[in-house]
Parts: structure tokens; sequence; C-alpha cells
């Protein structure tokens, strides 16, 4: 799985015009599920983005983590992210999972969330969504499940 994590003062998403999450103070993650994904991964982004230490301490040092901030989560599906576009300039997606795989991983990363004790927003899986956000810093991290060493 890959995760583009942004540190935000604010971010909501929404669904024709109707918003679906919204959260203040926390991260806004974009999660995509690639081909031969699995729980697995998706607890390596649940973890992840549960313990990263990307805010900052009252030293300025960015030493704490969104559970140390007491902040939230909004997790929005983006298949996109695993757009490959070595070849040409139309991104191919045939890395992405199909829907039926993916749908349940994304599902599993907030579940995971959860458990930690934070509150989790979503958006719609497989909807065309407006992101809306505000990236505090900016703050923006790129995980991948794949690439842990």
């Amino acid at each position: 799985m890959r995760a583009v994590v942004q540190r935000v003062s604010r971010a909501q998403v929404s669904v024709n015009e109707t918003v679906r999450g919204r959260i203040d103070n926390g991260l806004l993650v974009l999660a995509g599920a690639q081909e031969g994904d699995t729980d697995e991964d998706a607890a390596f982004i649940a973890r992840k983005v549960s313990y990263l230490r990307i805010f900052e301490d009252e030293t300025g040092k960015m030493n704490l983590s969104v559970k140390d901030i007491g902040g939230s989560v909004l997790v929005v599906s983006q298949f996109t992210l695993l757009g490959d576009c070595r070849k040409g300039n139309r991104p191919s997606f045939t890395s992405s999972a199909h829907p039926d795989v993916a749908e349940p991983l994304v599902d599993k990363v907030c579940e995971l969330i959860r458990s930690e004790g934070l509150a989790v927003e979503t958006g719609v899986f497989g909807a065309m969504m407006d992101v809306e956000l505000v990236n505090a810093g900016p703050v923006t991290i790129v995980l991948d499940s794949r690439k842990t060493t």
C-alpha cells in the first residue's frame, strides 16, 4: 500500500457538494492499495500513520504523533497513487488493486487507526471526491508498505 500523509490544521472531503468527512488538527491520509497487498500492508500503514512523529513539541522539534496531540485522521482512498508514468504521458493503473480487494484494505487501515484510539473520518470509496485541506508546515510524507528496508 501507498499513502501520502499530510499534517493539516483542517481538512474535509465532499461528494456531490456534501461533506462526508471533516477534521481539525491532524492528518489527511490519501491511501491506495496495490495488487498483492494484504492485511499486513494495511497494518504497516495504520501503524505508521498512528505513530509518525511529525507534530512539533514545545521546543519546535517534530517529535509528537497525531496520538500525542489528540488529533484526528481523515482517510481518503486514492487509487491514482499507484499510477505508473514511466512510459508515455498517460499514467497506467494496472498495479492498482481491484476495488473488491482495495476497499477492504483501506477499511482495514481505518479500523486499525481507530483501534489506536484515534478519531477517523473517511471519504467514499470509488466516488468522485473533492478534498480540501490546509497543509500545516507544509509537512507531507510518503509511505510505502513495500519499501520497509
